[in-house]
């Protein structure tokens, strides 16, 4: 079996989590979402292209090795906005500005971000998909839109690398990958990598011992991106170090 393996790495990352009220949580390794709006944007595809980005989700199944999750960092956003007035409604935000001037409040939200996190990702695709991997991995080397972990105040801080392997597992997938080394020698968390899949305990080891795996409910499989919908998803998580 064919994988597609890329390293994601960034000074800042936000992994959206589900979004209560005005908190922007994020995860501490990326979402399915994430990396396949990733894949998405290398590949040219708009968010109103809802059946080719469905089709995109649906082809990929994903794994993720963890070198490091990245320190926590909360920051703070504020905006503007003008109440509601009776049936009036502001078409621009020129409207809000100057015809609501008087009745403009200001919105505050926090927002969560992942410092200097490193992770790696590999990709399979069902045998029905409409792209191939030698695809997905030329559109990461010459991406149509500008890539970024999770907002756009997150740019790559290292290239991705992308490479099509052959494997039986995708942690035979990840042995085979190798890239220049982002993190300081003393970092601790690269020596004992966590893994993240979806699909079934096999696909990552043949030979794993499944009392030392987890299974964790992520809410992160997209159903629309115009409209922000997303549905749970099962995902097992295994360390070398025993459960977290």
């Amino acid at each position: 079996m064919n994988y597609l393996i890329f390293r994601l790495y960034a000074p800042m990352a936000s992994w959206g989590g589900v979004a209560i009220g005005e908190a922007r949580h994020s995860e501490s390794h990326p979402t399915k979402s994430a990396i396949t709006g990733l894949l998405a944007a290398a590949l040219g595809l708009r968010r109103e292209e809802e059946e080719q980005q469905r089709a995109l989700v649906a082809a990929c199944k994903l794994a993720v090795k963890q070198f490091r999750s990245g320190d926590f960092m909360q920051d703070y956003h504020t905006a503007q906005a003008a109440d509601s007035v009776g049936k009036f409604t502001y078409r621009t935000r020129r409207d809000e500005v100057v015809l609501g001037k008087d009745r403009l409040g200001t919105i505050i939200s926090t927002r969560e971000y992942r410092l200097d996190s490193l992770h790696w990702v590999a990709v399979t695709l069902t045998d029905n998909a409409a792209w191939t991997l030698e695809a997905l991995r030329d559109a990461l080397l010459r991406p149509h839109y500008h890539l970024y972990l999770g907002r756009k105040s997150c740019p790559l801080a290292a290239p991705l690398e992308p490479r099509v392997v052959k494997a039986d597992t995708f942690r035979e997938a990840f042995d085979k990958f190798t890239c220049v080394d982002v993190l300081p020698a003393k970092t601790a968390a690269r020596k004992q990598p966590i893994y993240f899949w979806e699909g079934s305990i096999e696909d990552m080891d043949a030979q794993l011992d499944h009392k030392q795996v987890q299974t964790l409910t992520r809410r992160d499989q997209p159903l629309s991106r115009r409209q922000w919908q997303f549905r749970p998803r099962l995902e097992f998580t295994y360390s070398e170090r025993g459960p977290r």
